[in-house]
Order: C-alpha cells, then sequence, then structure tokens
C-alpha cells in the first residue's frame, strides 16, 4: 500500500500541499494554480492541472476600428473660432439694428404718447426724410378719458305739482349689466355710448344741433331717457314725466407712475338744456279727452231723444 501510494503521489504531482505536479507533454513538470488565486499554466483542451479551481483562458486583445473619414466642413462650421465670432457678432448688430428701426417707425405712426412726447425729435431725426410714413396707426386716438352719461327728470304728480329726480346715472346702470356677463347684448354695450357720441358730433359747443343728424340725435336720446326712467321707476305712481335733462360726467385716466404725465382729477361736466317729452303726450291725452267729451255729448243726445 505504501509503494502503491507513493508512486500515485509521484504521478499526481503536487497537490494541496505545494508539491511538483505531473511532468508535461515535454517532461517539464507543469505549475498549477490553487484556489489561492496562484498563476496556472494553461493546459491542452483550456483545462488546468488537478488541485486547482480550472485553468484560464488566453482571450485575444480586440483590434480598434479605424475611424470612418469625415467629409469636409461645410457653411458656419467651415470657419475658424475666429471668424464664427465675427459672424456671430455681425448677426446681433444687425439684429439689433433692424428691431430699433421697426420701433422707431412704430412710435413715429403710433398715436401721441409718453415716450413720443419725451424723445419725439430722435424719432423724428430717424425717420425722415427716407423712412417717412403718410399713415397712422390706431387712429383716432384711444380715448384717456371716461365718460358717464346721467339724465334726470322732471315729473308731474297726480296732485298737479311738479318734482324733480335725482341724477340716474345711465352708464353705471349698463356697467353692471356688462359686469359678471359673458355674453351681454349689444344694446347695453353700444346703444348709450353710440347715442351720446351721435350727439356730441353733431352739435356745436353751445348743444345747438348741426343740420338734420343733429335734431336726429336729440329725439333718439329722449326716447333712450324715457325707457330708462320707466324701467326705473323715476315718475311713481301717477306720476308722468315732462321734461328730461342730460348731463356728462368726465373723468381723466390715471397715467401710470412712471410717466410723469399730471392730469387733474377733478370730474367735469356737461348739463344739456331740459328738453320736453310731453307735447306728443299730451296732444295725444288732449285727443283722448276730445273723444271722450264727444262720446258723453252724442250719448246725453241720444239719451234725450
Amino acid at each position: 500500500m505504501d509503494a502503491y501510494d507513493k508512486d500515485s503521489d509521484a504521478r499526481q504531482g503536487l497537490g494541496r500541499d505545494g508539491r511538483e505536479g505531473p511532468p508535461g507533454p515535454d517532461g517539464a513538470a507543469e505549475q498549477t494554480g490553487g484556489s489561492d488565486g496562484t498563476e496556472e499554466a494553461s493546459a491542452p483542451g483550456g483545462t488546468g492541472g488537478t488541485g486547482g479551481t480550472g485553468g484560464t483562458v488566453e482571450v485575444p486583445e480586440a483590434r480598434e476600428m479605424p475611424e470612418a473619414p469625415s467629409g469636409p466642413r461645410t457653411g458656419f462650421a467651415a470657419l475658424s473660432p475666429r471668424y464664427q465670432v465675427g459672424a456671430v457678432a455681425a448677426l446681433v448688430a444687425v439684429a439689433v439694428a433692424v428691431c430699433a428701426h421697426i420701433g422707431l417707425v412704430f412710435l413715429h405712426v403710433a398715436p401721441s404718447n409718453t415716450l413720443t412726447k419725451e424723445h419725439g425729435s430722435a424719432v423724428d431725426e430717424w425717420v425722415f426724410p427716407e423712412f417717412e410714413q403718410n399713415w397712422k396707426l390706431f387712429a383716432p386716438n384711444p380715448l384717456q378719458q371716461n365718460v358717464a352719461v346721467q339724465v334726470r327728470a322732471e315729473v308731474g304728480t297726480a296732485d298737479g305739482g311738479i318734482r324733480t329726480t335725482g341724477w340716474y346715472d345711465l352708464s353705471a346702470e349698463d356697467g353692471r349689466a356688462i359686469d359678471g356677463n359673458p355674453l351681454p347684448s349689444h344694446t347695453v354695450q353700444n346703444e348709450l355710448r353710440r347715442a351720446w357720441d351721435f350727439f356730441v358730433s353733431s352739435h356745436d359747443s353751445e348743444d345747438r344741433p348741426v343740420g338734420l343728424r343733429g335734431s336726429l340725435s336729440e329725439t333718439y336720446l329722449r326716447r333712450i331717457a324715457l325707457l330708462r326712467l320707466d324701467r326705473n321707476g323715476a315718475a311713481g305712481p301717477g306720476g308722468v314725466v315732462e321734461r328730461v335733462q342730460y348731463r356728462s360726467r368726465t373723468t381723466n385716466v390715471e397715467p401710470p407712475p412712471w410717466s410723469g404725465e399730471k392730469v387733474s382729477d377733478r370730474p367735469t361736466y356737461r348739463e344739456l338744456p331740459w328738453w320736453s317729452v310731453t307735447p306728443e303726450r299730451n296732444d295725444g291725452n288732449r285727443d283722448d279727452g276730445n273723444r271722450k267729451v264727444g262720446a258723453r255729448k252724442d250719448a246725453g243726445e241720444g239719451g234725450a231723444a
């Protein structure tokens, strides 16, 4: 048994105790690695010697693929960095010049405002004579005032007296009807405003009508006044509206703080003369009364007969 064991050990070479391993094909002993990570010699077939965890396989190194030749650069990329910086600077300068030109021309054709009042000479120097414009933007000038139209009435009471109502702010009534209404009517938005603009444009500074349109505008305002006063119950029980009077209350829109513009915050009033609205009604009442009197007479004559 001892001889057999020794012969077996000789054939197996170094084992786990670090002894020499079996000879290789050329008679030299192969170096085997243990589980401690020592270097092992590769064996035929890719397996290591006995007593180790296995042999290592040699992997050929990956060859780097040659880069594909890129095409020639064109356009902006073909410029050198110095010329690229110059091109960018030129584009920025052109963009700034175009924006400045458009802004100055816009101020030239726009209505008078804070900027044109302060820099009007600079705008004119740039625009004239090469870039002169013969048109204006936003013409006529947008309103910079709030105009409220108000009306009051003289009412004949049932006991034969006369009383004057207070002022009814018709513009405020329209404003309340529009606020919170996603679809306000055309009448609420424009009827009173256009009627007042119609009157102002067809009357002189003394409130005298200019041509037939002036008289038509007065009739239009009278009818609006009667409708609104009746809606508000201004006459009261048994009362009759005999005359109406309009006035306008104009206040300036406060300019922004940065403009430096100063405007008066005091309202100005324009009162129109009293307009009689009862002649037609009186004529109608008189006709009705005559008819009633005639009917009574006829009835009396018929009864006597």
